[in-house]
């Protein structure tokens, strides 16, 4: 309640200061004020407009340098204290990445949906059958043959019925392809831009705690932090294993031959960035792996992919300084609008920064109840 009355009593102080200036501002000075504002307005907007088009690889920049800058630090640390150095050997290895293994995947997974989307608009999507040799596997060979023949041939029947209704869903799939090269290029520049932010990380975070120190007095450095600690967590714990993983899983794909392995690739790092994980591609894949190889190179595949499906398991202890408190939900929902609104480049920062705005939304929420004693008391 004390709380409430000093919230009455502060609308009542700027309202009582608003009528106070009408009282001594003059008509002409009314006009005057309102053409400055409207003159700083317009610029503010203009300002935007102008940036927009560069605002996710802007943001994905800073989250890069976020993200990088305790290596960056170890590594201008080991070559003498020469951080340009640091920077420009840190931008050659993430570019590497990028423009090998990484634009690799996604050039093949560009092909999956584009032949994907091709099959749904043309609404003849291609559905393997039930191949013979299952029938001489001991003991469950011939129900499990005739499970998936029934499956095989009732999917088909379904497909056939909503394959008119799932045009639009081609149209959607083409689209998403086809800015697949621009989605790239705001890659590698977000890169470049990020290592020559690292350099000027003390600056940069000074100048964001005097920021924050004029909305937040007294709780800048908290919020600071933890916004800095969720970036890292979020990008390494989360986008950086999810890379990790889908990467090695469209190797090993590709390994094993099998059909849309970017695509499939592409789905166990969706999975993995929404934490619920690459098992889901990687059993029906090594199902279908002991259907189509021999005994030796289908173990050899299996072992491998279930190490790969582990894999998160091991790195995210290791690379998030703290436990994740946001809730998938968040990350689903920062994935999903992420792409929507900034295409393949919204994937990765969507979920970052929803996660970063719910933590320090959770946090002022927090403190906003440690300080009114009239909610302490309720909770208590």
């Amino acid at each position: 309640m004390a709380r409430l009355y000093e919230r009455a009593s502060l609308f009542e102080m700027g309202h009582h200061a608003l009528r106070t200036l009408r009282q001594l501002l003059s008509a002409d000075e009314i006009v005057q004020l309102a053409i400055r504002l409207g003159l700083l307005g317009l610029l503010i907007l203009w300002t935007f407009l102008i940036i927009r088009p560069f605002v996710p690889v802007l943001t994905w920049s800073a989250v890069l340098a976020v993200a990088f800058y305790p290596v960056f630090a170890w590594l201008a640390k080991r070559l003498g204290g020469r951080p340009r150095t640091a920077s420009t050997v840190l931008t050659l290895v993430t570019l590497g990445i990028v423009i090998g293994p990484a634009a690799w995947l996604g050039l093949s997974a560009v092909e999956g949906i584009k032949d994907l989307a091709g099959q749904i608009g043309t609404g003849d999507l291609v559905l393997q059958a039930a191949p013979e040799r299952i029938r001489s596997w001991p003991l469950v060979g011939p129900q499990l043959y005739e499970l998936w023949n029934q499956a095989y041939t009732n999917i088909r029947a379904v497909l056939r019925e909503v394959a008119p209704y799932l045009k639009p869903l081609a149209g959607m799939m083409l689209s998403f392809a086809g800015n697949t090269g621009i989605g790239m290029l705001q890659f590698l520049l977000s890169v470049f831009v990020a290592g020559f932010l690292l350099p000027y990380g003390p600056q940069l975070v000074a100048a964001l705690r005097g920021f924050l120190a004029r909305i937040v007095p007294g709780q800048s450095e908290h919020f600071l932090e933890l916004a800095g600690a969720t970036i890292r967590a979020v990008s390494q714990g989360v986008i950086g294993v999810a890379i990790v993983q889908a990467l090695l899983a469209g190797i090993g794909f590709k390994l094993a031959a099998i059909p849309g392995a970017g695509l499939l690739a592409i789905i166990v790092l969706l999975l993995s960035i929404v934490q619920i994980g690459a098992a889901i591609v990687l059993f029906p894949v090594t199902i279908w792996i002991w259907m189509d190889k021999d005994v030796t190179v289908a173990l050899l595949l299996t072992i491998y992919l279930v190490v790969v499906g582990l894999l998160d398991n091991v790195l995210k202890p290791l690379v998030m300084g703290r436990g994740l408190t946001t809730p998938t939900l968040v990350i689903l929902v920062g994935v999903i609008g992420g792409t929507l609104a900034h295409g393949i480049i919204g994937l990765f920062i969507g979920p970052i920064i929803l996660s970063v705005a719910w933590e320090l939304a959770a946090a002022w929420i927090r403190l906003d109840r440690t300080e009114d004693p009239g909610v302490e008391l309720k909770l208590g």
